[in-house]
């Protein structure tokens, strides 16, 4: 009952300001034309301005008692709204009755200013305190349009202050600010922004799949549980994977961005953010096709991200994406069918699941356009191995963790785009790898296992022996 009556509330409200402005602006004109016969025209003006006054404080009412506003600025709204309720009926009677004619005037000024009072203190509940202020700040820019972070140095920048935070402010905070809580949650300070809602956990460090924040920035756009609502202005597929990234890489809020981890899909967005010329068009990084290619299909995303599997884009403008299975529970081989309605969109692909085995590499493989493939630690062998070679475009593959044999290497030598090769942990022997650089002339395989060189200036912790 509240929620329904309530938002009704945006719909009556700009009534009574428009109409009683209108009384206002009669009257001033009966004051410089006294012969002007506006007189009716005024009675009906704060007749239906007192009416519709009354109807939006009651609207109002539901509505504070429906949503979650700051109660003391919910309060001034109130009565403030009350006030002009309350004058504008005296008045109105005034006119009527033919009374008090010298008080009408300065009653009339003390209405506007109670108007405009009443409408401030609304627009700072839904808007923000800083919403008169706020377009200001994009004068000078050049772009008053659009807002976008341009940062001098993006490895050194504050991770959350300077990439995350201006996201958040620009796409969420309005809803969910000091003034306003809308489902209980509240975005504007660290600790209310981990804290979350009535719906729960808003983030997860280190797991950004867990979270509700991130579920809720996923869903589809017509969903009634998608942020932000359809109606206001949407997060940019870059947004989200900076988002995504600073969730998984532990959500600090002090760190900086070279004290993250930096995966491959996540450092040309990174890199985006560092001004370039705006005459200049950003350019793709080596590993994505130069052709552009259209937008996904929705519903194909929908249908993998229900898997649990991550869809972000490799870059700004740009329509190519990258999936990853890593958190996907219940994933089976005959599920990677799925990523064929994207096979031109795709172009890096992480699997790290030990279930997903050789039958899924005929699904892979028809997504020529993919330029790096991780297969560590599944069920791949040298059988996989061979139908890889459809890849033509592959520059990078990692296979760490698996059975794959030096074999089974060897059968990608006809890929003139290959470039780098991680097989840690895998079959493949140390004696093998001379014939697989000559078979694989200007790849960098990796082998793992690295050494540490211990350095005079790193800490030496010494324990003693244990005493048998």
């Amino acid at each position: 009952m509240f929620s329904i009556v309530g938002h009704f509330h945006p719909v009556f409200v700009h009534l009574p300001i428009g109409i009683l402005l209108l009384a206002f602006i009669l009257q001033w004109w009966q004051r410089r034309k006294p012969e002007a016969q506006v007189g009716q025209a005024i009675n009906l003006s704060l007749l239906v301005g007192m009416i519709s006054a009354i109807v939006s404080c009651i609207t109002g009412y539901f509505l504070s008692r429906s949503d979650d506003y700051d109660e003391d600025m919910v309060n001034q709204h109130q009565w403030l709204g009350i006030a002009v309720a309350v004058l504008a009926i005296v008045l109105y009677y005034l006119r009527v009755k033919q009374q008090g004619g010298r008080w009408h005037w300065p009653m009339m000024i003390v209405l506007v200013v109670l108007v405009a009072l009443t409408g401030h203190v609304g627009g700072s509940l839904t808007h923000g305190s800083d919403y008169l202020t706020r377009p200001f700040s994009a004068i000078g820019s050049g772009d008053d349009t659009a807002k976008q972070v341009i940062i001098t140095n993006v490895q050194e920048a504050a991770a959350y202050a300077q990439v995350v935070q201006p996201v958040l402010q620009e796409k969420c905070f309005s809803c969910h600010n000091k003034n306003k809580q809308k489902g209980g949650f509240r975005m504007d300070q660290p600790d209310l922004l981990l804290k979350g809602g009535k719906t729960g956990v808003s983030i997860v460090p280190g797991n950004a799949e867990t979270g509700d924040l991130m579920k809720r920035l996923l869903l589809p756009k017509e969903h009634e549980d998608h942020m932000p609502p359809k109606e206001k202005p949407q997060l940019t597929e870059q947004e989200l994977a900076l988002i995504h990234w600073w969730i998984a890489s532990g959500a600090s809020f002090d760190k900086k961005v070279k004290d993250l981890q930096q995966p491959e899909a996540i450092k040309s967005t990174l890199l985006a953010l560092q001004g370039a010329p705006k005459s200049e068009a950003p350019k793709l990084p080596d590993a994505i096709p130069a052709e552009p290619v259209g937008k996904a299909n929705d519903s194909a995303l929908k249908r993998i991200r229900d898997l649990g599997a991550v869809i972000l884009p490799v870059s700004r403008n740009s329509n190519y994406l990258t999936v990853s299975f890593m958190n996907a529970t219940g994933l089976r081989n005959h599920d990677l069918q799925l990523i064929l309605p994207l096979k031109e969109q795709l172009t890096w692909v992480r699997m790290g699941q030990p279930v997903i085995d050789d039958s899924a590499m005929s699904y892979l493989v028809q997504c020529k356009n993919i330029p790096r493939l991780q297969l560590d630690h599944t069920g791949i062998t040298d059988a996989g191995m061979a139908q890889l070679k459809q890849l033509t475009q592959l520059q990078y593959l990692n296979i760490v963790g698996t059975k794959v044999t030096a074999q089974g290497l060897q059968q990608l030598k006809g890929l003139t785009a290959l470039r780098s090769v991680y097989c840690y942990q895998t079959s493949i022997r140390k004696a093998d790898m001379d014939g697989l650089q000559q078979a694989l002339p200007g790849v960098a395989i990796d082998t793992g296992g690295y050494r540490v060189p211990l350095l005079a200036t790193d800490t030496t912790e010494v324990k003693p022996a244990n005493s048998k």
